[in-house]
């Protein structure tokens, strides 16, 4: 299915509402609107959330094969759907086709995962006779769902991110209320129409593209249990801290740096690196940003990978051989290639790419960046990677660190001793041997530390976030 819908609608309690056409979606490399969407007010918003609310003693009802059955649904209906999801990827998001059906198998590997969780959650029996004043207490405790929770999703993978907060949440059995992001809500509300399909409770969720002006009840009302937002770190630690009580799981920014030591295979390196830097256009927080080479092997490198970047195809989406598509906007694409050329006037060596068109960016590749440029030191989020070099290991692992950020790090060793320090000495949330920070699966635990957030995804792991541990102690009379 090669074409979107004239007009999509936001979902309240599980229905589909056509309330208006407020909500225009372009496509990002044409420029042209491709779709028109239902935008939801606060007004909306707070019927949700009443909703969730009311729906959450039957969704504690809801036996767990029942749960399972519905995230089942979703697998066999995205499947079904597959090539629908892709195109929308393209239209909405600028997403290379190639780089969009990856997105969609991994929308279905996460509800697939969540399935299979679903069942699984459970709890312990405790023996509680520790002392002589225990004797005859026994304990147990079970998960229950903590209630209805605030989502808030992402531009840059409208799909998987979104299914990393909606599955968990059905597995748990916690109603929810969903804010896609408003330059690329499709993907979410066609989950949204599938979801509809199924047995779940009304009110158990909706999914409401809305303005940020009118989002402030995701994170400041307290009906909600928990907040999990996805974006960048400006705005996710300020939703923390008007969130009130309620529990908080943050997947914010990222600079991911990457180690290539002297005993790693070049060209295998090379071909996973210029895939974890350029892939979706670098608009990925574990996009590979900081790249370290043992000085040994520097040249070969340098020379090898500066030709795969300049030598990347890029154009229409669409076309089955572009690998670097348009950024998601024009005003992101100029803030990347400002960057780019201001750390080029502080000393960094352009060695391929930097120019801009519109929304399209050149992969562009800079030589020892200065450690304080923006291009170095913030987030780049788009086509961009930095290489330099070192001399010593434990140079470069503080070089990885030296770093706001810490999501992910890749390194490039066959020496198992250093593979163990860099997971012991790396301030990261993961420590990817052999393979670029970029690579994730979706049962993993994933998340960051320091600016890149709080909390972990990851099905089993979002459920714990979750779900509440129940105690019921028993006394036996003595």
């Amino acid at each position: 299915m090669n074409k979107l819908a004239k007009q999509y609608p936001y979902y309240l309690a599980n229905k589909a509402v056509f309330a208006n056409k407020d909500l225009d979606v372009t496509n990002k490399y044409t420029g042209e609107v491709a779709t028109q969407i239902a935008l939801a007010d606060a007004k909306v918003i707070d019927k949700a959330i009443e909703a969730a609310e009311a729906s959450q003693p039957a969704l504690n009802k809801m036996p767990a094969y029942k749960r399972q059955q519905i995230l089942e649904h979703c697998v066999t209906r995205f499947r079904e759907r597959f090539d629908e999801l892709a195109y929308a990827l393209c239209i909405e998001a600028g997403k290379p086709i190639k780089d969009a059906r990856g997105e969609v198998t991994r929308l279905i590997d996460t509800f697939k995962i969540a399935a299979e969780e679903s069942v699984r959650i459970s709890g312990e029996v405790m023996n509680l006779e520790i002392t002589e004043r225990a004797k005859g207490y026994q304990g147990q405790y079970k998960k229950v769902p903590i209630g209805p929770c605030s989502f808030i999703s992402p531009f840059n993978f409208p799909l998987n991110l979104a299914a990393h907060k909606i599955a968990p949440a059905i597995a748990a059995g916690c109603s929810f209320v969903l804010k896609p992001a408003s330059r690329t809500p499709i993907g979410a509300l066609i989950i949204g129409e599938v979801l509809a399909e199924t047995d779940l409770p009304e009110g158990a969720f909706s999914i409401l593209p809305c303005s940020r002006d009118g989002a402030d009840l995701f994170t400041t009302d307290d009906r909600f249990k928990l907040l999990s937002f996805t974006g960048s770190p400006d705005v996710g630690w300020q939703l923390k801290a008007k969130a009130g009580k309620k529990p908080v799981i943050l997947e914010l920014g990222g600079n991911a740096g990457c180690i290539v030591d002297h005993d790693a295979d070049i060209d295998d390196a090379i071909e996973r690196i210029v895939f974890g830097a350029y892939y979706q256009s670098g608009q990925s927080c574990i996009s590979v940003q900081r790249i370290f080479i043992h000085e040994s092997i520097y040249a070969e490198f340098k020379s090898k990978y500066q030709d795969k970047v300049a030598n990347l195809v890029h154009g229409d989406p669409l076309n089955e051989d572009t690998f670097i598509g348009p950024m998601i906007s024009e005003s992101e694409a100029k803030r990347l290639e400002g960057w780019i050329n201001s750390a080029i006037e502080d000393g960094a060596k352009l060695l391929c790419g930097g120019k801009r068109e519109g929304l399209m960016l050149q992969a562009t590749l800079l030589e020892d960046a200065p450690i304080g440029s923006d291009v170095n030191s913030e987030e780049a989020f788009g086509p961009v990677s930095i290489i330099s070099s070192f001399n010593d290991f434990e140079e470069a692992l503080a070089l990885v660190n030296n770093s706001q950020f810490g999501l992910q790090a890749g390194i490039f060793t066959r020496d198992i001793y250093k593979a163990h320090k860099a997971w012991d000495e790396l301030d990261v949330g993961g420590v990817v041997i052999g393979d670029v920070p970029s690579w994730r699966v979706d049962n993993m635990p994933y998340g960051g530390v320091k600016e890149s957030g709080l909390g972990r995804e990851g099905i089993k792991f979002a459920i714990e976030d979750m779900t509440e541990i129940r105690l019921m102690v028993i006394r036996t009379p003595q």
